[in-house]
């Protein structure tokens, strides 16, 4: 459809922008091609690779891709999992914003304003030191950026007390068809004028427009935080177990799990001294000190009855320890087989100790290793499927076991992704989750913002 991109765009490109932001070079254009989705997936070579440095670069860049019909493919730190950021035509550019880099905080308001190549572990650095808090933490949040952040919606084991990222974005400055500047929201907590547009470009892969700044929402610090290990013998007692706490008054920060394969892969890979169990939850509280105090001693009384070895982090030092351990999956499943396919679905709490033999049943009717992990607490788990990338027959069986997960998921009242979005890996079950009837008003939604499809085509919907 879109051809190879000739060099008189290019040219005009290099006129309104600059030549320093405009880089051509091979090298570049490779490096920019890839993001850190695992699977195998169609990419291109963009044709030039943009970086803006303002609101109104992005108005100059969008204006002439929109007359010149130059496909964008926006990019934050690349670290996306399901291709959100990979270009999948060569005539398209792709617009890297790691130079629009600056934030800036009002702490009597508890905002900022910031721009979308910040990157998230920096800011939520800079703001704890002002006593205030950015709870949304995915494992990527060390290189991650907060305009990748908001594009995916993304989530992280906080979400779970705190809420995923569209609940801290107030605002929005975007750049949509035709070079059109639009804002949503502004900093405040309450307002109910017209359609929540800024709830509709979060999470929507920029596909939509380009974002170039966001409010977002800050809240104070919570004073006290605690970590908790669970230990488990028998797997049908994590589901009990998480009832509990919750039904307890306990609402933990953060509750994870990993099966026995996960721990085995996390010790292999980083040791920090795991048990040898079938599961392990890893929880953490936070608020003040004595209410922390109170939660750790409810979640021993309620689980040492069933058998549950308890274990408290006794430092600031073993808590990054474990909570290492957990970030440090990803990688460490390499070490299993050379290929993975992870899909982050999710389900209701209320049926998880039913869900998660369905999903080995998957793995050994495929006859697939599988690895679960994940936000056990608010039902987000991530299914790993492993196989030999040079054994196309075994990718074909995970491929195949994929769907079945996400059936599964969505037979339970599910959803095919809690975090990871669409991108190009995911597009296909999208119309399984929304029925043909949602799946054309998404098409209406992107047409309205994106007659051309020139804003990240191909992700998220079919083409």
């Amino acid at each position: 459809m879109f051809g190879v991109l000739k060099r008189k765009p290019l040219d005009k490109l290099m006129e309104v922008l600059g030549k320093g932001k405009v880089n051509t070079s091979l090298v570049e254009r490779r490096l920019y091609s890839y993001d850190a989705t695992p699977i195998p997936i169609q990419r291109a070579l963009p044709s030039a690779v943009i970086f803006p440095e303002s609101h109104e670069d992005v108005v100059k860049l969008v204006s002439v891709c929109y007359e010149e019909g130059i496909p964008m493919f926006p990019r934050g730190a690349g670290s996306g999992l399901t291709g959100g950021a990979v270009p999948t035509v060569e005539k398209g550019v792709v617009v890297s914003f790691e130079r629009m880099n600056h934030f800036d905080v009002n702490v009597d308001n508890a905002t900022a304003e910031v721009q979308p190549g910040v990157i998230t572990a920096q800011f939520q650095e800079y703001v704890e030191k002002l006593g205030l808090f950015y709870p949304p933490d995915p494992s990527s949040f060390k290189y991650s950026t907060l305009g990748g952040n908001i594009a995916e919606n993304a989530g992280g084991p906080r979400c779970l007390k705190y809420g995923v990222t569209r609940e801290y974005v107030l605002g929005l400055s975007a750049v949509i068809k035709d070079g059109l500047s639009i804002k949503t929201g502004n900093p405040v907590i309450k307002d109910v004028a017209g359609y929540d547009i800024t709830k509709l470009l979060v999470g929507s892969e920029g596909t939509l427009g380009l974002i170039t700044s966001a409010t977002l929402k800050l809240i104070p610090k919570p004073r006290a935080r605690a970590t908790v290990l669970a230990l488990f013998d028998k797997l049908e007692d994590v589901g009990k177990a998480v009832t509990k706490i919750f039904t307890s008054g306990v609402f933990p920060s953060a509750l994870e799990f990993m099966d026995a394969d996960a721990i085995k892969a996390v010790e292999d890979y980083k040791p920090v001294g795991l048990p040898k169990v079938e599961a392990l939850l890893l929880i953490e509280v936070d608020g003040s000190h004595q209410s922390v105090q109170e939660d750790i001693r409810i979640i021993e009384e309620l689980l040492r009855p069933m058998g549950v070895e308890i274990r408290t982090a006794k430092n600031r030092e073993e808590e990054e320890k474990l909570w290492s351990a957990r970030k440090s999956l990803g990688p460490a499943l390499g070490n299993l087989k050379s290929g993975k396919i992870n899909e982050d679905i999710v389900i209701p709490r209320i049926y998880l100790s039913e869900a998660i033999p369905k999903f080995r049943e998957v793995a050994q009717r495929y006859n697939l290793l599988m690895v679960i992990f994940g936000h056990i607490g608010d039902g987000n788990l991530h299914v790993n499927f492993l196989y030999d990338k040079a054994n196309r027959e075994e990718e074909e069986r995970a491929e195949r076991a994929v769907d079945e997960v996400f059936e599964l998921a969505l037979r339970y009242n599910g959803s095919i992704t809690g975090e990871h979005g669409v991108g190009l890996t995911k597009r296909k079950f999208l119309r399984w989750q929304f029925g043909d009837a949602g799946y054309e008003l998404l098409k209406g939604i992107k047409l309205l913002f994106d007659p051309k499809n020139l804003f990240n085509p191909g992700k998220v919907l079919e083409d």
